[in-house]
């Protein structure tokens, strides 16, 4: 499952996979064959097959060749066929039909709940609403995966009690901890993705429910930060903000946003939306604040309580029930 190695054959040629596995089973229950020709025809049909799946001319194709060696070095016995056959029947193609129904975004969670906060308190609820939008996100894309977990562990199980084959029961459990330790490699892409896009979801939904238009990108601003909204002030200038759970994968960049950098580019600010603080040092904060970047934190947090606080830090802080009020202000 390696893609970087051997491509994404086991989703993208997930048909022709199946077509060669029965292939295989058919080749393995003839009977007029010695078990060493039937051996070398199995690998040979295995190997071919696979690098048949794509086009000669693609860089694919360099990658099924990698996989059909990797196969050869691997297959040593008519077992090792058959391990092939049941890895991708009941492993690989169930958990790539599953993962179809894994949410990609916590949107479809969130959007009734965040709705009924703003109707209920307002814009000075705005920090529960960011806050509450990441855990039913969380929670509600969880319980899915843990479903589906369950119904796929549960006929996989059933499948191997069918199995026309000897097998035992520590057989199983390797085919059954096998199942889950890639389910759960493959459910961790899918959170990571999520988890990148999760408050530029809830800032989207913020500037709709508020009618706030957004801006487009500073023409000609090249530098290699990410801003997931602009929008444009009464006085021309504007405003980029960063929503992200913590500032840790963005630190390296935004260091390197100076502000000269910024006001040739007329960009007044650059805003951070931030859930988890705990990695927000003093150091971050006055070394990106003296920039022109502003961080809003949770108002009743350690973070914002200290920096608030201090002579040096209060104006690079600001708590997140202030930020629908702030962009008002400046639009």
């Amino acid at each position: 499952m390696n893609t970087d190695q051997f491509g994404a054959m086991c989703k993208l040629k997930e048909k022709s996979l199946l077509n060669l596995v029965s292939i295989l089973e058919t080749l393995t229950a003839q009977k007029n064959f010695s078990d060493e020709d039937k051996f070398l025809l199995l690998k040979k049909t295995l190997t071919n097959e696979i690098v048949s799946m794509t086009n000669p001319k693609t860089k694919a194709y360099n990658l099924s060749i990698n996989l059909a060696n990797q196969l050869e070095r691997d297959i040593k016995t008519i077992d090792d066929v058959t391990i092939f056959c049941i890895a991708m029947r009941y492993v690989v193609v169930p958990i790539n039909h599953a993962l179809a129904s894994v949410p990609t975004n916590d949107k479809q969670f969130c959007e009734r709940a965040a709705k009924n906060i703003l109707d209920t308190f307002g814009q000075e609820k705005i920090g529960m609403l960011i806050e509450t939008w990441d855990n039913l996100g969380l929670k509600g894309c969880l319980d899915i995966e843990r479903a589906l977990v369950v119904e796929e562990f549960t006929k996989l199980v059933e499948n191997l009690s069918g199995l026309n084959i000897s097998h035992s029961s520590f057989d199983d459990n390797i085919i059954l901890t096998a199942f889950v330790q890639e389910f759960e490699r493959r459910l961790g892409q899918k959170r990571k993705s999520r988890g990148g896009t999760s408050l530029e979801t809830v800032a989207d939904f913020i500037f709709d429910y508020y009618g706030f238009k957004s801006a487009s990108k500073p023409s000609h601003f090249d530098q290699d930060i990410e801003v997931d909204k602009w929008f444009k002030c009464k006085d021309g200038w504007i405003v980029g903000i960063s929503c992200k759970r913590t500032l840790r994968e963005r630190w390296k960049q935004l260091s390197q946003a100076d502000r000269g950098t910024l006001s040739h580019f007329k960009i007044r600010e650059l805003w951070h939306l931030i859930t988890f603080d705990k990695d927000l040092s003093d150091d971050k904060i006055v070394r990106l604040g003296e920039q022109g970047q502003v961080f809003y934190l949770p108002d009743s947090g350690e973070t914002y309580r200290r920096c608030a606080a201090h002579p040096g830090m209060k104006n690079y802080v600001r708590p997140l029930n202030n930020f629908v009020e702030d962009i008002r202000n400046l639009i």
